[in-house]
């Protein structure tokens, strides 16, 4: 049966990263209603354990999901992606579209061989790193670093605070400084927070290191399942919800209306 027309896409990740993937999703279909969703009661994700994670994740979707009836969840968190993806597909009865590091698309382009994966330390850690390493890279040389403070950077820049440049530095210098790290030629971009961040890491890491994501690929996948089910003629106001936190208060509307998301919502 065909969703309704407005049936939105729900996003979901523990901050504002995956705005990186809304923008390229909205890019593609302007009509579609969204409902954007920040655990900010969770953030960080990156420091917690795979059992907390697997348990939280599901469990947030599901009130969500039971909430505002999507037609399709997008896991825009690598992190949550490659702790919690199996446990949410088994759990909800909607697609699913996750997160994972673009390590395939980074073996096809470099050029040295020596490729570099920055995400969370949860990420970095997870065997499906791993696995997607050995099926896609396997004759390359890949180095993780996990950076927790990357997230933090990119959360305040949206808030119009200035991003530390040491946090850059440390970020790049955790690939750098590791064997062959001086050969690396592609960096991905393995956390949906850090292409908020891609002018400063950069012109850290200069002109000769490619960075790369995998927002625009997910954007074209959302594309795909929902291809000829109706949509809105105009664009529906964006709804952006966030788990209460005491610490952390939700961000201006001014730094979420370029996304489409002009109300706020929390739980």
């Amino acid at each position: 049966m065909q969703p309704a027309a407005d049936a939105p896409i729900l996003f979901f990740d523990s901050g504002l990263g995956g705005l990186t993937v809304l923008g390229p999703t909205r890019a593609l279909l302007p009509t579609a209603p969204i409902v954007y969703a920040a655990d900010y009661a969770g953030l960080p994700y990156g420091q917690k354990s795979e059992a907390e994670l697997a348990a939280r994740v599901p469990a947030l979707l599901g009130r969500l999901v039971e909430r505002y009836q999507p037609r399709l969840a997008v896991i825009a968190c690598n992190t949550a992606s490659t702790i919690a993806l199996a446990h949410v597909r088994a759990a909800l009865d909607l697609p699913i579209v996750g997160t994972v590091p673009a390590i395939k698309p980074a073996a096809e382009l470099t050029n040295s061989g020596v490729i570099g994966v920055l995400g969370t330390e949860a990420t970095v850690r997870q065997p499906y790193v791993d696995d997607l390493s050995a099926k896609f890279a396997g004759d390359k040389i890949v180095l993780r670093h996990g950076s927790p403070g990357l997230v933090t950077g990119a959360e305040a820049k949206l808030r119009g605070e200035p991003v530390d440049p040491a946090t850059i530095a440390r970020a790049v210098a955790g690939l750098r400084d590791q064997p062959r790290g001086d050969a690396m030629d592609v960096i991905v971009l393995a956390c949906t927070h850090f292409p908020l961040l891609t002018d400063e890491l950069q012109a850290a890491v200069g002109p000769g290191v490619r960075l790369i994501d995998g927002a625009a690929g997910i954007a074209r996948r959302i594309a795909h399942l929902t291809q000829g089910q109706g949509w809105p003629d105009a664009p529906a106001p964006g709804l952006a919800v966030f788990t209460r936190s005491a610490d952390r208060p939700p961000p201006p509307l001014a730094t979420l209306a370029p996304y489409g998301l002009d109300r706020i919502e929390l739980i």
